[in-house]
């Protein structure tokens, strides 16, 4: 009886065995590695992983790398040198049935940048036919260094101007004003929607430099913010944001540095349009 049991007992562990080697080499057929197989029989679901093995966070497909959670945004931190003021104009008008938003993407005090062309930029709520003409001004002169009517129509939203497009270099020290105007009446000046701000150019730190070749590119914002570097901050977000403009990221970064210099309309308008606000 003893042995027969035990022969019983054999075979049972014999096709157990069987089973188990079968199973693991269907596994290896389909690609699937003895931890999955584990995590399988445990009722464990594996995480995706990307091409190199690493786990992704959980629920992230490899496609989905431009949900992942937002991170701070660059903290502005203004420059310790003079009285607030600077931004000038702005604002909501009516041109007719229309009402129209207007501003200088500046801040309310001198704005500082390293570039002797730099990029500037300003925000249009609505499109619009009317001319518009930028002009640049030395602080404490009366006539203007240049004046530049643009294309139009012009379409609503954020837009920049290239001073290396207009040949216009800016000198090191000096204090530019310059000025976005809408015309709606070319006879009659006083009926112009203004926005603009205060610009100066200033030496790139030995130490600003090195930190900026160093970094990765996602950080230059970040960099210019913290020393307060506006224009340079702006610019760099913005070029950032025209290559890849589905980061959602980025445009919350580029909102919350407009809101930190009291631009909060222009913000509001930059996550509504990406979507991320009603």
């Amino acid at each position: 009886m003893k042995r027969n049991l035990f022969i019983i007992g054999t075979l049972i562990v014999g096709m157990l065995f069987i089973s188990s080697a079968s199973a693991i080499a269907a596994d290896k057929a389909e690609g699937k590695t003895n931890t999955e197989t584990t995590q399988e029989n445990k009722g464990i679901t594996p995480q995706p992983t990307n091409q190199k093995g690493k786990e992704l966070p959980k629920g992230l497909e490899a496609s989905d790398r431009k949900s992942l959670p937002p991170v701070s945004p660059p903290i502005y931190q203004p420059p310790l040198r003079g009285a607030p003021g600077g931004r000038v104009g702005g604002g909501t008008r009516g041109i007719g049935d229309e009402l129209v938003t207007l501003f200088a993407l500046a801040p309310n005090h001198v704005g500082l940048t390293t570039e002797e062309q730099p990029t500037l930029y300003w925000f249009l709520s609505n499109q619009t036919k009317y001319p518009i003409e930028v002009t640049f001004i030395i602080e404490g002169m009366i006539q203007p260094l240049l004046e530049k009517r643009l294309s139009v129509p012009i379409e609503p939203g954020i837009h920049s101007i290239h001073l290396r497009d207009l040949n216009l270099h800016l000198l090191k020290t000096t204090q530019y004003r310059w000025f976005v105007a809408l015309i709606p009446d070319p006879e009659r000046r006083a009926k112009d929607i203004i926005a603009g701000g205060i610009i100066e150019r200033v030496e790139l730190p030995e130490a600003l430099r090195v930190k900026l070749s160093q970094g990765d590119p996602l950080n230059i914002p970040y960099t210019y913010a913290e020393s307060g570097i506006w224009y340079d901050t702006i610019r760099a977000i913005s070029e950032l944001i025209e290559a890849d403009p589905n980061d959602m990221n980025l445009r919350k970064q580029r909102a919350a540095l407009l809101e930190q210099v009291g631009l909060s309309e222009v913000a509001q308008y930059e996550l509504k349009q990406a979507g991320l606000v009603q």
